[in-house]
């Protein structure tokens, strides 16, 4: 399983594929149905969608 934090890099990030097993360290807690990855010039935003319905959000 992989916690998605603060101190998770950049490259453990890109590195996360559909069907890891990945959690927030808090309620959100699932597999990997699929990723979206933004650039919005300020930040790299990482949108990880679960099987569950719920999404985790990064910004880095």
């Amino acid at each position: 399983m992989i916690r998605i934090d603060d101190e998770l890099s950049l490259s453990a990030l890109r590195e996360i594929k559909l069907g890891d097993m990945v959690t927030d360290t808090f309620s959100k807690t699932g597999l990997v149905e699929n990723i979206d990855r933004i650039d919005d010039g300020l930040y790299l935003i990482f949108k990880f969608f679960l099987v569950t319905g719920r999404v985790i959000e990064v910004r880095r």
